[in-house]
């Protein structure tokens, strides 16, 4: 069975192009790493007007990328990335769980 988890990240203003740009050429590894954590889909929208980023994964059994924190890839793509997005001292973006409220 699959569930789909949200959340929503915020971007340093003026850094779309560059963020597009890292997720274009996201690492295979990275991307296998997902895979192999149940991570069926994964999506991230902007809305350019608050630089808010809402991610939304399908995900197959009990854990999200949010549970790779650990991983060693993860936290290179985090520092990676934490020069054009709001983090933690840790350099985890700042990441907030998002309810859902309707699904057709």
């Amino acid at each position: 069975m699959t569930k789909q988890v949200a959340f929503r990240m915020k971007l340093l203003p003026g850094h779309e192009e560059e963020y597009e740009k890292r997720h274009r050429e996201i690492w295979p590894e990275l991307v296998q790493l997902l895979k192999d954590n149940g991570v069926v889909d994964y999506s991230i929208y902007l809305d350019k007007a608050t630089s808010s980023l809402f991610a939304v994964q399908t995900i197959s059994g009990d854990s999200s990328s949010q549970d790779l924190g650990s991983t060693e890839i993860v936290q290179k793509w985090w520092a990676y990335m934490a020069d054009i997005m709001e983090t933690h001292p840790d350099n985890s973006p700042v990441s907030v769980p998002l309810k859902e409220v309707f699904t057709l």
